[in-house]
């Protein structure tokens, strides 16, 4: 398994016990893959990079203000909400999936790293009413999809120094789906935050509300 490191050398200024979430971070999510298949099990050991680290991307392009919340749909098993927590404990963060096993361990993993500003829900984002700053997800669906279920939860305005919204974490060739999203769309290379080639097809996709 990669080694945390990767983590460290794009964000050096964790504190230790940071250091020691994501160092941990790694070991639970293999212990729960071997388990139940969160993760694909060919991927697992490119956890640090792959899902870790990817998830860290939303923090390159947002430093939020504390007290900033954020609801994590269709988080699977915790990805970008867990990482993003464990490096934001003074933000808040409300994590949402359909599949129980999927929150049963992200609820876990959680538990165990001490994470005190996270909640869980186990359902459909329709059964989420409560509004946010930010909603974030990690290729849940097509963006013209997605929009339309979670415009109600993302609250106006904004402290943030740009406007509160939808910040996705993409993959591959995405632009019919910002064609057909009809809405303002900013684009960023994750690649232009982290150098590893996994990340040169990789984008993150903001749509401020």
């Amino acid at each position: 398994m990669e080694h945390q490191d990767i983590v460290n050398r794009y964000f050096p200024n964790l504190t230790p016990e940071q250091r020691i979430q994501f160092e941990a971070m790694g070991e639970l999510y293999a212990e729960w893959n071997a388990k139940i298949n969160v993760i694909s099990r060919k991927d697992i050991d490119n956890i640090y990079p792959n899902h870790i680290l990817h998830s860290l991307a939303i923090a390159k392009f947002l430093i939020p203000k504390s007290g900033t919340t954020f609801l994590d749909m269709g988080t699977g098993g915790g990805f970008p909400g867990i990482p993003l927590a464990t490096l934001l404990p003074d933000c808040r963060f409300h994590l949402i999936d359909r599949i129980s096993k999927k929150i049963k361990v992200a609820s876990d993993i959680a538990e165990q790293l001490g994470l005190k500003n996270v909640t869980f829900q186990h359902g459909d984002i329709g059964e989420c009413r409560e509004r946010y700053d930010f909603v974030v997800s990690r290729a849940v669906m097509p963006l013209n999809d997605l929009l339309p279920l979670v415009r109600k939860n993302i609250a106006k305005g904004g402290h943030n120094g740009l406007p509160n919204g939808l910040i996705c974490l993409k993959g591959g060739d995405i632009s019919e789906e910002i064609r057909l999203t009809k809405a303002k769309v900013e684009v960023e290379d994750v690649s232009t935050y982290f150098k590893e080639p996994f990340f040169e097809t990789k984008k993150l996709v903001y749509v401020p509300i």
